[in-house]
């Protein structure tokens, strides 16, 4: 039985239509929001959808709003889907303590710890449950997907390719946490979610993960500002994946933008290259 969601807003763009849709979530507990961006096609042709998952403290709406994404999407005729990070409204007690953990901070793991398990399912939640919903309920190709994000979602984005070696077709990352298990960031979030066991952290970092790879060929790509604070204060680490990645001869390009930080005016000025690296695997 299809699950059902409810419209929220709707705007026109490019032809298409930047909209958020809610519905309630069987793997979260709670009603959760999503963005969507449908071009014009979607209306009667089925198309290949790109997951954007995003960073600490952000909603559905951050990249609708700031990437510059639909002129993109349109003219590849690909659907984009934004889910939220994190549950929200669960008043489960310290949700709301910190920016960097619980509300806004899901990190894209299924919660272990007794306090968060129920809830804090985002793995669970961006690689079946909302995938499911959004094949259910509009016109897409389901084995044509593709996935990236930012920051906390660019962890995301990579730990749910090679979690699953086969069912994206093609990852890429702006600015990402690529080896949580060794930064303040990651540290926090899986000694809360995850509890002390870092056997269990290892099956959330991208950098033990890409070492014992051994799905179809990934091609990755990620885009790192060097005047980004968090690379700066060493959250982001993205040698340390080039390393793994060197060491399980797994295909990375990492860039490094002179000059560019951790922001949305980044994310928009490469967005053109994320697309069309995706739309090579998508078209296929």
């Amino acid at each position: 039985m299809a699950t059902t969601i409810t419209e929220v807003s709707g705007n026109k763009s490019f032809g298409g239509w930047q909209k958020t849709f809610k519905h309630d979530s069987g793997e979260l507990k709670c009603s959760m929001n999503f963005g969507i961006y449908l071009p014009a096609e979607a209306k009667t042709d089925r198309l290949p959808v790109l997951y954007w998952l995003s960073g600490l403290t952000c909603t559905e709406a951050n990249f609708a709003q700031k990437a510059g994404a639909q002129g993109l999407a349109a003219e590849n005729k690909v659907i984009i889907v934004m889910p939220d990070t994190s549950p929200r409204g669960c008043n489960i007690e310290g949700e709301e303590d910190s920016w960097d953990f619980g509300t806004g901070a899901g990190f894209y793991v299924d919660a272990t710890e007794d306090k968060w398990k129920t809830n804090y399912r985002m793995y669970s939640y961006v690689t079946k449950e909302l995938p499911e919903v959004i094949n259910a309920n509009f016109n897409t190709i389901p084995d044509a997907m593709s996935i990236f994000g930012h920051s906390m979602g660019g962890h995301g984005a990579l730990i749910c390719a090679l979690k699953n070696p086969g069912k994206y077709r093609s990852v890429s990352a702006f600015a990402p946490i690529c080896n949580p298990m060794q930064c303040p960031w990651g540290q926090k979030a899986f000694n809360g979610y995850l509890g002390s066991d870092q056997a269990k952290w290892k099956e959330y970092d991208a950098c033990e993960l890409v070492k014992a790879y051994q799905g179809p060929p990934l091609d990755i790509l990620v885009d790192q500002g060097k005047a980004d604070q968090f690379l700066l204060q060493s959250q982001l680490l993205p040698d340390n994946l080039v390393a793994a990645c060197t060491t399980n001869k797994t295909a990375i390009t990492l860039r490094m933008q002179e000059d560019y930080d951790h922001s949305y005016y980044f994310i928009a000025t490469f967005m053109k290259d994320h697309v069309r690296h995706h739309m090579r695997y998508l078209s296929a």
